[in-house]
């Protein structure tokens, strides 16, 4: 493939890409690219570098050093025209209280430059899309939580951007209003959007994502489509060993020991020890069961396994 295919098929490059703040490097000399219609999904901890990254792709915070292009433009030096084919969801809502929803979208719609009978007109779509056209008279004060993301996904979605960049779209909804997102972000993908998420649901990524990168203390670990990520660091089944209360503290030491003699890939998580084995094979920890009581059970891989592989630490870890 030519160097200009590439570049038709990405919609995002990101090389070398650096933010400090002060003495703190949040973001550690990062690089990927996104394809056009993928979902691409940043996965990590909070503190791992998500938020920053997200907010210098979407031209909210200026890169320390590295470069950002979205449809071939650079992020630093065209930054409005960038932020023309871009729809941003932050964290936070940042809905206007005092406007009621149908205006919310509108008023967003004339900032970003539609005219005011067609803004009108694309609210009126939005609202049919993410099914709030019987909240489009509602105040902000009444909606629940899953409806304001919807509105704010809505929003992002006025101007009809190629790119949608969503930090943490699901945090702090309940699972039903979680699914109604995911049925709705599934819709964006089918009709040809491009997004960029950060998420630590584990679930989420695995849901929604095409690809991901797993980052920790601003650096990106690994890429790959999640089965291809699980499959590649631990497996298809792990091993979980539930040590009985009886054991001594030398038994549990022993059984470290062993442990790390055969070179297992193991870890930790309370009073649980998983054991994986890359490359679709499963762990087979029979030598292991004659060193203390133990019972054994096996379950299907994922992320959260990969994450401790990686890290040492879950993903919820602060």
């Amino acid at each position: 493939m030519s160097q200009t295919q590439v570049a038709t098929e990405n919609l995002v490059h990101v090389s070398d890409l650096v933010k400090d703040y002060d003495e703190l490097r949040a973001v550690d000399g990062i690089g990927f690219d996104v394809k056009r219609g993928e979902t691409f999904g940043l996965l990590g901890p909070n503190g791992a570098g998500k938020t920053t990254t997200m907010r210098m792709l979407a031209g909210l915070s200026p890169a320390t050093d590295g470069s950002i292009t979205v449809a071939g433009m650079d992020v630093a030096k065209s930054g409005r025209d960038v932020r023309n084919v871009i729809g941003v969801v932050t964290q936070h809502d940042g809905l206007d209280n005092s406007l009621v929803v149908h205006r919310n979208l509108e008023m967003h719609g004339y900032l970003a430059g539609l005219s005011y009978r067609e803004a009108i007109k694309r609210t009126k779509e939005v609202l049919g899309f993410f099914n709030l056209e019987s909240r489009a008279n509602a105040s902000i004060h009444a909606l629940s939580g899953g409806m304001k993301r919807r509105l704010a996904i809505a929003r992002a979605m006025m101007a009809s951007p190629q790119l949608l960049v969503m930090d943490e779209p699901t945090t702090g909804l309940d699972p039903q209003s979680r699914n109604r997102v995911w049925e709705q972000l599934g819709a964006l993908k089918e009709s040809g959007v491009t997004i960029i998420m950060s998420t630590h649901y584990m679930i989420e990524a695995e849901t929604l994502c095409d690809r991901l990168a797993i980052m920790d203390h601003g650096n990106i670990l690994d890429i790959g489509e999640p089965d291809e990520v699980v499959r590649h660091h631990v497996g298809a089944e792990v091993a979980m060993l539930q040590i009985g209360d009886s054991a001594t503290r030398e038994e549990r030491a022993a059984l470290r020991r062993q442990l790390e003699e055969e070179g297992r890939d193991y870890s930790e998580v309370g009073p649980r020890i998983l054991v994986t084995a890359p490359r679709g094979t499963k762990p087979d920890v029979s030598t292991l069961t004659d060193i203390v009581e133990m019972r054994v059970t096996y379950r299907p891989a994922h992320l959260e396994d990969v994450f401790l592989v990686l890290t040492g630490r879950e993903l919820r870890d602060e």
